[in-house]
């Protein structure tokens, strides 16, 4: 579910009471753990955490105009979703991912590409997406990106 938000506290105050909770737990775990130079804005109808053109002029390769994704953190129809593009893209991280939520969480891990899908409210590893946040720094996320990603595209 994409939201018409323009702000990030203009989607805070569209979430239900139980859903706003867990999103602003998880926000200030990401906001906490975020590298230098990553910044928070409205992206793709959810809160998007970008290395601005200011960072990294190129911009993102499907459409150049908008920034380089980092993270996203949605309130979906049936789950709360992090999008994590570091997972996607290297898997020593996604690894690393799987081993500590299975030490942390008791249900399974429910993961797609790049979506960590949130089913169960009261089980959610909260620090765990912190740690996943600060995983690696900007420029490494840009190094891996153009050697992984665009450069594939091309």
């Amino acid at each position: 579910m994409q939201s018409k938000a323009s702000t990030p506290q203009q989607y805070l105050e569209e979430l239900p009471k139980d859903r706003k909770e867990v999103i602003e737990k998880l926000r200030q775990q990401i906001l906490s753990n975020l590298p230098k130079g990553i910044e928070e804005q409205m992206s793709y109808g959810m809160l998007g955490y970008i290395i601005p053109h200011s960072v990294y002029p190129d911009g993102y390769h499907c459409d150049t105009s908008l920034p380089l994704p980092f993270m996203n953190l949605a309130s979906q129809k049936n789950f709360i979703a992090v999008y994590s593009m570091v997972i996607y893209a290297k898997k020593e991280i996604y690894d690393w991912f799987t081993t500590e939520y299975a030490k942390r969480c008791k249900y399974k891990l429910d993961i797609g590409k790049s979506c960590i899908r949130l089913k169960k409210m009261n089980d959610i590893p909260f620090e765990l997406i912190g740690e996943l946040t600060a995983k690696i720094s900007t420029e490494e996320w840009i190094e891996i990106y153009e050697n992984a990603i665009k450069n594939k595209k091309k």
